[in-house]
């Protein structure tokens, strides 16, 4: 936990050291029992998959999904492989290349799509990966893929070349309107959560990423790796989303989920948060953001 001591100078010359407590996050079970972050890391090293929700834009988050990750390193050692919601599919052979360090690090970000907040948040698991000798998955669909689900629905994905099809999970893939992350999107008018119109198509794009990213885990893991994955809280909020097709996928699989959420107060985990994921990580809403 972050600390911080207050150092008080008072007129009379003397100095009153207050020990406050600020920690940047506590991490609690599912059932809202505060635990260590020790306790946390038993867990996940038994997981076949463990899924890191993050907050896109907390640096708390960013931190500790490098540190969760240079924990597990430190047991599973070349057993470990990385997977990112924030890379593309269709730029795995870039990855790969620059992993094996075909070129420089300024060739590879010039070429591969990447978020603005790469080089803060996520460049240092890229270069873990790279130090290490470990694969790094890019999972997620091409967006222009997404787009076309989004403006036509999932037949418009049959009209594609059979090399776009090599970065989306196989079709046809299934889809249940009434899991509960694809309804809510309906009912809240988008991931904003403006009332507005919202086509049927929206949670159905969504879909296609959760499905995707479901595919390449799967192909990507062998039974005695641990496979940990960075995507945002709520692809995996609740066990859906990606989760809710790997079990279809592989439902042999051992899961492992951790959530980040924002709270005014994290003394305690606020009762919407309660059983979102396996470990919900708790960071103050007044944290800073990285963009």
């Amino acid at each position: 936990m972050l600390k911080i001591s207050l150092i008080i100078l008072l007129a009379s010359g003397f100095i009153i050291t207050a020990a406050q407590d600020k920690p940047a996050y506590r991490i609690f079970n599912s059932e809202g029992k505060e635990i260590t972050y020790n306790n946390m890391l038993k867990s996940l090293s038994g997981a076949d998959i463990v899924f890191f929700g993050e907050l896109h834009d907390d640096p708390i988050a960013h931190w500790l999904e490098l540190e969760v990750t240079k924990s597990l390193f430190s047991q599973k050692e070349k057993n470990l492989v990385l997977g990112a919601e924030m890379f593309e599919a269709d730029n795995q052979l870039l990855i790969d290349e620059y992993l094996k360090g075909t070129y420089d690090a300024a060739k590879f970000e010039a070429e591969v799509k990447l978020w603005k907040n790469y080089k803060t948040d996520y460049k240092p698991l890229v270069e873990f990966a790279k130090t290490n000798k470990l694969r790094f998955i890019a999972t997620n669909v091409p967006r222009r893929y997404a787009s076309v689900v989004n403006k036509s629905g999932f037949t418009a994905l049959d009209t594609l070349a059979e090399e776009a099809k090599r970065y989306i999970a196989p079709l046809p893939f299934p889809y249940d309107p009434e899991v509960k992350c694809y309804k809510d999107m309906m009912s809240m008018g988008g991931m904003g959560g403006a009332q507005s119109h919202v086509s049927e198509n929206f949670p159905k794009a969504q879909a296609v990423k959760d499905a995707t990213m479901a595919h390449f885990i799967n192909r990507n893991w062998d039974k005695g790796k641990t496979f940990i994955h960075y995507n945002g809280s709520y692809h995996s909020h609740n066990y859906e989303g990606i989760l809710w097709y790997l079990k279809k996928f592989n439902p042999g699989m051992k899961f492992a989920t951790i959530e980040t959420v924002q709270q005014k107060d994290i003394e305690k985990l606020d009762k919407e948060n309660l059983g979102a994921a396996d470990f919900i990580i708790a960071i103050p809403s007044s944290m800073t953001r990285t963009y």
